[in-house]
C-alpha cells in the first residue's frame, strides 16, 4: 500500500524498537515540534503510529498485512542481533520510584551531554535516540535501552557495556567502550539515581509508583483491570530482557518459532530473577513470568496455532486481526479503541473514530501491542526472560544465537521437540515461574533438557566461527547446578541480609 505525505520533509522514527532502522514508514514533523539544537542534540516529536499529514492512497487488505509480515525476510547474510532490557530507576537514598520529574532531569542530562536526541510528547520528554540505539520509558518509569542491529555478539557486547574482555585462548583481546553504560552511568551517579536489575519490583507496591506522561499509558491502566487481575502489575512492576533475530523465509520463520515458543520456559527458569514483591518472597521464581499468566489472555501466552500444519504468516495475520486493539492515533491524539479488534478497524467500523481506516503504520502499532511468548513482526522477538544484570543477560542474546542462527543447532532443537505435546509446552510455561529448573519433564528435571539445550546452543556458537561461545559460560553453570539466579538471591535473602529485602537494590544495582 502506499503512503502519501503532503510535507516534503518527513524522517523516520517508527516505534523506537530495536531495528527502527530498517523501518520504511515515514513521520511528518511540524517545523514548530523540532528545537532547536543543543550542541549536537535535537528534539524531535514523539513519533506516533500514524501521523494526520500520511493518508492512505487505498485501503488495506490482508494480503498488505501479510506481505508486511514477509518483508522482514533477509538473506543469511544480512542477519542481525537486536537487544531490549528495561531496569527500574530508584532514589539511592530512600530506594523509592523515581517521578517523573527526576527521570526527565535524567533524560536531559544525558542529552545535553551526550548529543542524543529528545523525543517529546507534548512537553513531555519521553526517550532518547542516537543513531539506531534508544532510551524509552515503560509505564513506570522503567528504562528501556534499545540497541542497534549487530552482526556479532561481540558487538552487541561491547554496545551494552564498557568492558575488556577475551575473544579467543591465545589471550587476543579487543577492547571496546559502551557509551550508553558510560554515559548513563555519569549522569546517575551524579544525581542520586540507581537502576535495578531484577525481573519484578521487589519492594513497592503499584500504588507506590508513578505513571509516566504518555497519553496511551492511560487509556492501557484503564483497560488492564477489565481483562486480568494482575495488568497493572505488568504495567509498572516488571523489566525484561529480550532478544529480536531475523529469518529468511516464511519456511524458516516458521522454524524459528516453533523452536523458540517451545524453548521459552527454559529461557525463563536460566534466567529467572524475580523473587521478591512488596518486601519479600513471592514464591516464585519468576513473578514476572507469572504476572504475564493473567494479565490478558487475548494477546499473551504460548500461541498453540504457530504448530499447525497450516502456520504461516498468513494465520498470524488472522491471529493478530482479531485481538482486541488498545488505541488509535489522529489528530495529534489517542483515540480509546479498546474492545474493537483491527479486522473492525479494516472495515471501518470503530466505534472510536467512526470510517476510519488503517494506514500500514497502524498495524505496525497493532502487532506491537501484542504480547506472547514470542512475538512475530518483521523479525522474532524472545520474550521470555527477566530483566537483570548484564553480566549474566549477555548470555540471552548467544543462547538464542546460537540455536536459531546455525542449522544444525536449529535442527537438534526441532528434532527434541517433534513430541512435546501442547500439553506438555503449557505445562512448563505454567510451572516453570514456580519450580524453576526443576520442573519434571519427560521423565527427568528440566535442568537436564536445559543442559541440552545449552550445548546445542554452544555447539551452534561454535559453528559461527565468531569466538562467541564464552558468552554462554554463566548459563552453562545455571544449567548444570539447576540453581536459578532467583533462589541464589533468596539465599541471600534468608542467610545474608536477615530477611531484610533492602540489600537486593545494592546486589543488582547497575
Amino acid at each position: 500500500m502506499a503512503l502519501i505525505s503532503q510535507t516534503s520533509y518527513c524522517i523516520v522514527f517508527s516505534s523506537l524498537l530495536s531495528y527502527t532502522a530498517r523501518k520504511t514508514h515515514a513521520m511528518h514533523v511540524d517545523n514548530a515540534e523540532v528545537g532547536q539544537r543543543r550542541r549536537r542534540s535535537a528534539i524531535v516529536a514523539a513519533s506516533p503510529p500514524t501521523e494526520a499529514a500520511v493518508i492512505a492512497a487505498e485501503p488495506l487488505t490482508k494480503k498488505d498485512l501479510i506481505g508486511y509480515l514477509a518483508s522482514g525476510c533477509k538473506p543469511k547474510e544480512n542477519w542481525r542481533i537486536g537487544t531490549e532490557q528495561e531496569r527500574f530507576g530508584f532514589d539511592l537514598k530512600t530506594l523509592r520510584p523515581m517521578k517523573y520529574e527526576h527521570i526527565a532531569e535524567l533524560l536531559n542530562g544525558i542529552a545535553d551531554r551526550f548529543d542524543w536526541d529528545k523525543i517529546m510528547e507534548g512537553n513531555n520528554i519521553i526517550a532518547l535516540k542516537q543513531g539506531k540505539q534508544s532510551i524509552t520509558l515503560e509505564a513506570g518509569g522503567q528504562f528501556e535501552h534499545s540497541g542497534a542491529p549487530l552482526e556479532t555478539l561481540h558487538q552487541v557486547c561491547a554496545e551494552v557495556n564498557s568492558h575488556l574482555y577475551q575473544v579467543s585462548e591465545n589471550k587476543f583481546f579487543f577492547e571496546f567502550t559502551c557509551n550508553y553504560a558510560s554515559e548513563v552511568k555519569a549522569v546517575l551517579k551524579e544525581m542520586g539515581i540507581g537502576l535495578l536489575d531484577i525481573g519484578c519490583q521487589p519492594k513497592w507496591e503499584v500504588k507506590d509508583i508513578p505513571m509516566m506522561p504518555k497519553e496511551r499509558f492511560e487509556i492501557i491502566r484503564n483497560y488492564m483491570p477489565k481483562v486480568g487481575s494482575l495488568g497493572l502489575d505488568m504495567m509498572f512492576r516488571t523489566c525484561t530482557a529480550q532478544v529480536n533475530l531475523d529469518f529468511s523465509s516464511e519456511a524458516d520463520m516458521i522454524k524459528k518459532l516453533r523452536a523458540s515458543l517451545a524453548l521459552q520456559p527454559i529461557a525463563t527458569a536460566l534466567f529467572a530473577n524475580s523473587p521478591f514483591t512488596e518486601g519479600k518472597p513471592n514464591g516464585f521464581l519468576s513473578m514476572r513470568s507469572q504476572i504475564w499468566t493473567d494479565t490478558d489472555k487475548d494477546r499473551t501466552g504460548m500461541i498453540p496455532f504457530v504448530f499447525d500444519d497450516t502456520f504461516g504468516f498468513e494465520k498470524y495475520v488472522e491471529y493478530a486481526l482479531d485481538i482486541p486493539m488498545y488505541f488509535v492515533y489522529r489528530n495529534k491524539r489517542h483515540f480509546d479503541c479498546t474492545g474493537m479488534t483491527f479486522r473492525d478497524f479494516m472495515a471501518g467500523k470503530l466505534r472510536c473514530i467512526p470510517g476510519e481506516l488503517p494506514t500500514m503504520n497502524d498495524w505496525e502499532m497493532h502487532l506491537g501491542t501484542i504480547y506472547p511468548e514470542v512475538r512475530l513482526k518483521r523479525y522474532l522477538e524472545m520474550r521470555g526472560a527477566d530483566g537483570g544484570p548484564w553480566s549474566r543477560l549477555r548470555a540471552l542474546p548467544a543462547f538464542w544465537v546460537g540455536l536459531l542462527y546455525d542449522e544444525v543447532s536449529l535442527q537438534n532443537v526441532l528434532d527434541m521437540i517433534a513430541d512435546w505435546t501442547a500439553e506438555e509446552r503449557q505445562m512448563l510455561r505454567d510451572q516453570v515461574p514456580k519450580t524453576g529448573l526443576k520442573t519434571p519433564f519427560h521423565g527427568r528435571l528440566l535442568k537436564h533438557v536445559a543442559q541440552d539445550v545449552v550445548q546445542f546452543a554452544k555447539a551452534g556458537l561454535e559453528r559461527r566461527g565468531f569466538n562467541e561461545t564464552g558468552f554462554l559460560n554463566e548459563l552453562e553453570e545455571v544449567a548444570r547446578t539447576g540453581v536459578t539466579p532467583a533462589e541464589k538471591l533468596l539465599e541471600l535473602y534468608y542467610r545474608k541480609w536477615g530477611q531484610n529485602i533492602d540489600p537486593v537494590f545494592e546486589e543488582l544495582l547497575y
